[in-house]
């Protein structure tokens, strides 16, 4: 079997078989095919699409080239969650808490974040003390007693995505629906979970910039995993804002304590028990959507939701006290206010931007080798539909540099302000089962 025919078949638009997928696939992460031809290979694909046969196996090719977590020792269904990436999202530090209170084992496994987007492993390790790698019995123990543990990604988790995704990177192939769809399924599936709930980010701070996009990536991650005898769900979540008040990692915890006290910005909550909620029917712990949404609103208004983020935090080492007394956390020296220089209604805030002028605050990577300023964030005093005049804070950038020019245009920028009032879009667009 040679690259080149699979390259040539796949280049006709014809169905590649699941011993060709692997050959590609699994030759070139051990070096026996070179860059040259897998680019050309993610090309074709790129031009020619996937049947969801082909998408199912080249998914099961990027799981099998490293390690499986195996979650067997776990008691119950074991439900995990993934977002495409957003601005301000810190859904996973909500829900973390609230399925693990519904008896529902939450084993965790979350990366870093990178670019605009954050990463829930930097925001939870601004606590202090707070853990991120655990051993294996560590790990299973902590789920089976609490019900509840969340780690970094293992090294050596899907190697055939990580090694292509560079290449995509460098090759105009990032947007590829079936390219995407694998290597997000590939994780969570590598990862040992036996029911997904997908996140799936649309709007201008997300990767899928319109519905149409989002749909048709969470109806083929959905394919995937049902077709690998995983319960999947996604939700279609807006992201053309950030996410609550509060982009960075440690005002990001700050803003997750509030939602878990009941008092988080509607977006936000909405989302987080939205997700929370699908996962608990996944898990088994209810029997409708209404059913769970309800009784884990409920654990919020009682107060039981919060106490468990302060179970979580304490059990990974980390001092649960910071949920009492939030000036525990790290903060930044300067903050700089940004004003509107005209009156009118908040009319579009550029999430993106947003999240490229936190990121140059210091809250975000350029690179994966860069450090981060827990401290350093933003906080919006604006957002959409809301009536501005001349002179109010848009928003708050927090930061411990000096030179601050480059992300405070940005984030000025990021806001259009208009006469009219924009109609509210939803937090929700749609649900894909």
């Amino acid at each position: 079997m040679r690259a080149v025919d699979i390259i040539e078949k796949k280049k006709h638009g014809f169905e590649l078989t699941k011993e060709e997928i692997y050959h590609i696939i699994h030759g070139y992460t051990k070096g026996e095919i070179p860059d040259y031809q897998m680019s050309a290979f993610l090309m074709a694909v790129y031009f020619k699409g996937m049947t969801p046969f082909e998408i199912s196996d080249l998914t099961m090719s990027f799981v099998e080239s490293g390690d499986q977590v195996d979650l067997s020792a776990i008691d119950g269904v074991k439900v995990d969650k993934h977002s495409t990436g957003g601005v301000g999202d810190k859904i996973s530090l909500i829900v973390i808490p609230l399925v693990a209170l519904a008896g529902v084992p939450v084993a965790k496994m979350s990366g870093r974040g990178l670019g605009h987007t954050g990463g829930t492993i930097d925001k939870l390790e601004s606590i202090k003390g707070f853990r991120t790698e655990l051993s294996p019995e560590e790990f299973i123990n902590n789920v089976n007693t609490y019900k509840m543990a969340i780690v970094g990604q293992t090294a050596n988790l899907t190697p055939a995505d990580k090694k292509i995704y560079a290449l995509r990177d460098v090759t105009s192939t990032v947007d590829s629906i079936p390219l995407i769809a694998s290597s997000i399924m590939s994780k969570k599936i590598a990862s040992g979970a036996e029911a997904i709930v997908l996140d799936v980010k649309v709007g201008s701070g997300a990767f899928m910039k319109s519905l149409d996009e989002a749909k048709s990536l969470a109806e083929t991650m959905v394919g995937i995993g049902n077709s690998l005898g995983r319960k999947t769900v996604a939700v279609i979540t807006n992201m053309d804002q950030p996410l609550g008040h509060e982009v960075g990692n440690s005002n990001e915890v700050i803003e997750a304590i509030k939602v878990l006290s009941g008092k988080g910005a509607e977006d936000e909550t909405q989302v987080a028990l939205t997700i929370a909620a699908h996962m608990c029917v996944l898990g088994g712990a209810y029997s409708s959507f209404d059913e769970a949404f309800s009784a884990l609103n409920e654990t919020i208004i009682s107060g039981l939701a919060v106490e468990k983020l302060k179970e979580l935090i304490k059990i990974q080492g980390g001092d649960p006290m910071v949920v009492d007394d939030t000036s525990l956390l790290p903060h930044a020296d300067t903050s700089i206010e940004i004003k509107a220089e005209a009156s009118g209604y908040v009319n579009d805030i550029d999430a993106e931007e947003i999240g490229v002028a936190a990121m140059l605050l210091g809250a975000g990577r350029r690179t994966k080798e860069d450090s981060i300023d827990f401290g350093a964030g933003i906080s919006l005093k604006r957002k959409l539909g809301d009536w501005v005049e001349a002179g109010d804070v848009l928003c708050v950038l927090h930061t411990n540099l000096s030179e601050t020019s480059e992300a405070e245009k940005k984030a000025f920028a990021a806001y259009r302000i208009d006469e009219g009032r924009p109609e509210k879009a939803p937090y929700i667009y749609t649900v894909i089962v």
